[in-house]
């Protein structure tokens, strides 16, 4: 296939563009356009022998046999749940094809035709015991400065509210409403705002902190310089990772991402026994499915079942 668009900007957030992938990308929340970014690359990386990216690749010049080869070799290389995801994405860029009358609706429908792909995998990441929790929060009480300060903030958002890394970035401070420990995240996964809680004790870290930072406006989670001086200004996801492993290698806990600070929300709360439906909307979860996938309680109770039998030797 060749292309018969000349390069454009990468910037998905410009208006008044008609690439399709531009288009489809703009509806997506900023985690989910780099993710989607980055498997839409693949796609064309693949269909055009590695000559093509995501910009340069003429999308509706696919067909039927084009994305049914494409859904096949992902298939043999990434688990179900993600082929799904990234033909999901493939679909979208397509539907934008249709809308701009680069496909008729007999090839686009023809070329969405793909099954879902059946499976299911064994959960990523893991869920944090309260005692790694814990050492988390001393690691950084034990830095008198405000970076010690703020990163147990941080922990105390992502394992006490459950927010997710580009969430808990995109805080400003007119979203936090000190007298019902509440904030407000602001256009979540899906382009969706809700209301999501600060838990007793992380709200304590969360004032001292911004006593440390002031009431200037801005970003709520600030980078901390070399001389101790908070810069108004947003963290980076990847700072948010960076910060973590720090934090995690001086606790001495094993390895954990973000995400896995939001896996021990959700299942804590799944624990205590609150009902599904009010810990997916705490989560964000669009479907409660998703977030029945990180219910633990069911592996310990078949690990206690198989714990209660005797092999004799």
């Amino acid at each position: 296939m060749t292309s018969s668009l000349a390069p454009i900007t990468t910037d998905p957030s410009l208006s008044g563009q008609t690439h399709p992938v531009l288009i489809y990308l703009a509806r997506l929340s900023p985690g989910s356009r780099r993710t989607l970014s980055e498997a839409l690359e693949l796609l064309a990386r693949w269909s055009s022998q590695g000559r093509l990216g995501l910009w340069e690749f003429p999308w509706w010049e696919l067909r039927y046999p084009h994305t049914a080869a494409l859904r096949s070799r992902l298939a043999t290389q990434y688990a179900p749940a993600t082929v799904n995801k990234q033909l999901a994405a493939l679909r979208g860029v397509l539907r934008e094809c249709w809308r701009l009358g680069l496909l008729t609706a007999e090839d686009y429908h023809r070329t969405i035709d793909l099954p879902t792909v059946k499976g299911q995998r064994l959960l990523r990441g893991r869920v944090l015991s309260e005692d790694e929790v814990n050492k988390l929060l001393a690691v950084c009480q034990r830095e008198h400065s405000p970076a010690g300060c703020r990163d147990a903030t941080l922990v105390g958002l992502l394992a006490g509210s459950g927010l997710r890394r580009a969430e808990v970035v995109a805080l400003q401070m007119q979203d936090y409403e000190p007298t019902e420990r509440r904030l407000r995240v602001r256009a979540g996964k899906g382009n969706k705002d809700r209301l999501v809680y600060v838990a007793p004790g992380a709200d304590v870290w969360l004032e001292r902190w911004l006593r440390l930072r002031g009431t200037q406006s801005g970003a709520l989670l600030c980078p901390v310089n070399r001389w101790g001086q908070v810069v108004v200004r947003a963290l980076t996801e990847q700072a948010v990772l960076h910060i973590l492993t720090k934090r995690g290698r001086q606790a001495g806990i094993a390895a954990f991402s973000p995400h896995d600070l939001r896996r021990t929300f959700i299942s804590n709360l799944l624990d205590a026994g609150v009902d599904v439906a009010t810990v997916q909307k705490l989560a964000g979860h669009a479907n409660v499915q998703t977030t029945v996938r990180y219910d633990r309680r069911d592996e310990r109770a078949k690990r206690a079942a198989v714990a209660r039998l005797q092999i004799r030797f």
